[in-house]
């Protein structure tokens, strides 16, 4: 069973969801939740359009009790990409609000509904959830995933993390991808114990959920860069349990910044939409800076180079492949990319390379490739930016590459080539076809972009950095 704890039958628990200023009981959550998956039953795919509010938890764990699929949309995403997720996934209707110009029906969240109706346990491979991940190219690629996986890579972060249901989890991440959402949301769900989700992740608001007992927090490695800047908050931060940090590496600087001023030392994990988290530090572990930890109970890597493996020795730079319960099993309406990253015999290459310790500890490198850029914790690909630039009628040539931030990790530079147009008209003409966080932060114009003799950008003579994917 997925979500053991919201049988009718659990003990209730006062604010077992605090989102904002909203704050649901797991009595409230399973009767609002129940009466949800009474109007859906019967549907095979339904969107969300995914705002930190009790009315997404609400459609989430609705999909969840009626065995409906849920599609999370970016609340922020342009219709480029709306149109492209609601006609890869198949969704037939919006699941509580949709975004302005919506063409699909609408199906209500009623906050106050109760139904307390006993639906049957769906199928450990039913598809939950269709995450919406970008790749190096192109419109984004769904990728299914089902509740075996998802029950699979929670169990194991239990294990990893002593995640129990005393535990009261506290994060300001988005609900539309696998570390908001199904690591913090889904997760104390399944533990048993409370969520407490601050919207936005400032300081200011962690600050507040440590005063309210919260001992486990998430974040990017740019919201513990804010923490650590802001001491006096942070130190609200010291009577946590565990901090835990991912989507993107934290900054050695930030990890010991944060262990000056709270006494905690990090937790960094590493994972991908397509395997969920596959690698950790322990709670009980070494936790060192500048690296991943160990792979998760029943989960194996290895480094190959050329097809050939490497050892793990600490020193030898290869392409990280992993496999494991909680691995999706390819991408939706996309066999050629599933055919290549998804290897056989259980394995999935990554795309990244990596370094492996003598004692089994992982060091994520960088991107094999170029144009997976990652910014603010969100993994962004570079040549959906530079499609959407393309259209514009100034640019006749454009490559996009991700330079080093102290304060995001990657921000998105735009090299143009074209007729000069105001800067800030670029970057607003990517906001209207993309999601925010995937804008330009900085145009560059240039007379001509470095190539091969094969007609090939050569990214790596553009910025600083950019080889880093």
């Amino acid at each position: 069973m997925l979500l053991p704890t919201l049988s009718p039958n659990a003990p209730d628990l006062a604010d077992a969801v605090i989102i904002g200023d909203e704050h649901l009981s797991r009595e409230d959550l399973v009767g609002a939740a129940t009466a949800v998956a009474e109007r859906i039953r019967g549907a095979r795919t339904l969107a969300v359009l995914a705002r930190p509010t009790g009315s997404t938890v609400l459609a989430v764990v609705g999909g969840l009790i009626a065995d409906v699929t849920i599609v999370p949309v970016p609340p922020d995403s342009g219709r480029r990409e709306i149109h492209h997720i609601l006609t890869d996934s198949g969704a037939q209707a919006w699941l509580g609000e949709a975004p302005t110009g919506a063409t699909l029906p609408t199906i209500p969240v009623r906050r106050y509904a109760r139904s307390w109706h006993s639906h049957p346990e769906p199928s450990a491979d039913s598809v939950a959830l269709i995450l919406y991940t970008s790749g190096t190219t192109g419109a984004p690629k769904g990728v299914p995933m089902t509740r075996r996986a998802i029950a699979a890579g929670l169990d194991a972060l239990a294990d990893a993390w002593d995640w129990t249901s005393d535990d009261a989890l506290a994060h300001g991440l988005p609900l539309f991808h696998v570390h908001g959402l199904i690591l913090g949301l889904v997760g104390p769900l399944r533990r048993g114990g409370r969520l407490i989700h601050t919207v936005t992740p400032t300081p200011q608001n962690y600050a507040r959920a440590a005063a309210d007992g919260a001992s486990m927090f998430f974040g990017v490695p740019t919201v513990w860069s804010r923490i650590g800047a802001a001491p006096d908050l942070a130190q609200q931060l010291s009577r946590a349990r565990l901090l835990v940090s991912g989507s993107a590496p934290l900054p050695v600087p930030i990890f010991e910044q944060i262990r000056a001023v709270t006494g905690h030392e990090v937790v960094e994990r590493y994972g991908m939409t397509e395997t969920m988290i596959t690698v950790s530090t322990r709670a009980g572990g070494e936790r060192r800076p500048g690296w991943v930890g160990l792979p998760l109970t029943g989960v194996e890597t290895r480094l190959v180079e050329g097809g050939a493996a490497l050892p793990h020795d600490g020193e030898s730079v290869g392409d990280l492949h992993v496999r494991g319960p909680m691995l999706a099993s390819g991408y939706l309406n996309r066999p050629d990319a599933t055919a290549e990253s998804w290897l056989g015999d259980g394995w999935f290459a990554t795309g990244d390379v990596a370094v492996i310790g003598d004692d089994g500890m992982h060091r994520i490198v960088g991107r094999r490739a170029t144009d997976l850029i990652k910014s603010g914790g969100f993994r962004i690909g570079a040549g959906e930016i530079e499609t959407v630039l393309l259209a514009h009628p100034a640019v006749r040539e454009v490559a996009v590459i991700g330079v080093p931030d102290a304060d995001l990790g990657q921000r998105i530079v735009a090299y143009v080539v074209g007729d000069r147009s105001p800067d800030d008209e670029l970057i607003a003409f990517v906001g209207q076809e993309l999601s925010a966080h995937k804008r330009p932060r900085e145009i560059r114009w240039t007379e001509s972009l470095p190539r091969n003799a094969m007609g090939k950008v050569q990214k790596k003579l553009l910025g600083d950095g950019s080889e880093r994917g």
